[in-house]
């Protein structure tokens, strides 16, 4: 799943966005969401989120595409999600699903439940999609469906808030004279202990 900082639909704001440079992409990797609910008038610069705006929810394809959902039905964003926050939904050893994934992504995005006239900014939105899709996929494999509280409690709570800590912190380096380097073994770690939401 992919998060993404803004207000959940509008072409508008997707193109001042663009414009704006702030939007970005997952890297192309099926099994991930990008993205979260946007319910905040203007949307949150990439430096300026502080755990407290609203995201943009997405759901990415084997070729990085992202399908989100707003009040003009799904689209299918090949850029501008180069900037969100990147769940983990699938491991890399469930081949059988992740060859499936793109079909089952596909398949569930045409369905009447996201056409354009049935968003409702509150009940049945971007996150509304990218959740229905895990569950989805999650009772396909024999696992529970997830409620809102619960997914976001579970998995999304704990990247926004190391996101919004990360960026306080590059922004506080920002103004010394510090360059930052990513080691290695770090990221190895972090992909290590990363949950498979479609397996618990």
């Amino acid at each position: 799943m992919e998060i993404q900082r803004g207000k959940d639909g509008g072409r508008e704001r997707r193109r001042k966005w663009n414009e704006l440079g702030r939007r970005g992409q997952g890297e192309g990797r099926g099994g991930t969401a990008e993205g979260l609910s946007r319910d905040t008038p203007a949307p949150c610069s990439c430096s300026g989120y502080d755990g407290h705006c609203d995201l943009h929810v997405g759901i990415t394809n084997s070729q990085g595409v992202v399908y989100n959902y707003d009040q003009e039905g799904v689209h299918r964003d090949g850029s501008g999600w180069e900037q969100c926050i990147s769940v983990p939904l699938v491991q890399p050893d469930m081949w059988e699903l992740l060859q499936q994934w793109d079909k089952l992504l596909e398949e569930f995005s045409l369905e009447e439940a996201w056409l354009p006239h049935r968003y409702e900014e509150q009940q049945h939105n971007c996150y509304t999609f990218g959740l229905a899709f895990i569950n989805r996929v999650r009772q396909g494999r024999g696992g529970a469906a997830l409620s809102k509280a619960e997914f976001t409690e579970r998995f999304l709570l704990a990247r926004t808030r190391e996101a919004s800590r990360y960026l306080g912190l590059q922004q506080q380096l920002a103004h010394r004279d510090v360059y930052i380097v990513p080691l290695a073994e770090q990221e190895q770690d972090s992909v290590a202990g990363a949950h498979s939401l479609l397996l618990e």
